[in-house]
């Protein structure tokens, strides 16, 4: 049963990754604009941000969708997760008027325009997909299992040392 909620948090979270570094990557432009938007990084770093997050969500949806180092992709997944929902509270607490951007599109919009509150109650529920699996990696139909590392919570069992014989 867990491992059955283990495939759908692991296949929901990798559909997020996977549309959303798609729908950026096929508009660079929008994406950048996106990340300017946000008036956080200077102006140098907003161009290779712009290109590396969309690669970085493709990345790591397809590590999920494999079922490939679960545990060390939802602990990325989490992080980025993180900046990603700081990212719109600042926004918001400094009342910029900006669209997310989470899923293409993105920068400004008219005041009154923004969906703040649903975009980091949004991605709160992405991060609960990541913490499951931070947690409990373990899932059916992943190349972890297949490779004998997504049994249990560890990837392998503590040693027994309760039968070497003592010195000679």
């Amino acid at each position: 049963m867990l491992d059955g909620v283990g495939v759908l948090a692991r296949l929901g979270l990798a559909a997020v990754w996977l549309i959303s570094g798609a729908l950026k990557i096929s508009e660079p432009g929008q994406t950048y604009i996106a990340v300017q938007a946000y008036d956080v990084l200077p102006h140098v770093l907003v161009g290779p941000v712009a290109t590396m997050l969309p690669l970085l969500e493709l990345l790591l949806g397809l590590f999920l969708l494999a079922g490939l180092w679960t545990r060390q992709v939802a602990g990325a997944s989490l992080l980025l997760l993180l900046v990603l929902i700081a990212g719109i509270a600042q926004s918001w607490a400094r009342g910029l008027s900006i669209d997310c951007g989470c899923f293409g599109g993105g920068g400004q919009v008219a005041p009154g325009q923004t969906e703040y509150p649903q975009e980091i109650l949004r991605d709160s529920g992405f991060l609960l997909l990541a913490v499951w699996l931070l947690v409990r990696p373990s899932s059916w139909f992943s190349v972890d299992r297949w490779l004998g590392r997504g049994r249990g919570n560890s990837a392998a069992p503590a040693p027994d040392y309760s039968e070497v014989p003592e010195g000679n």
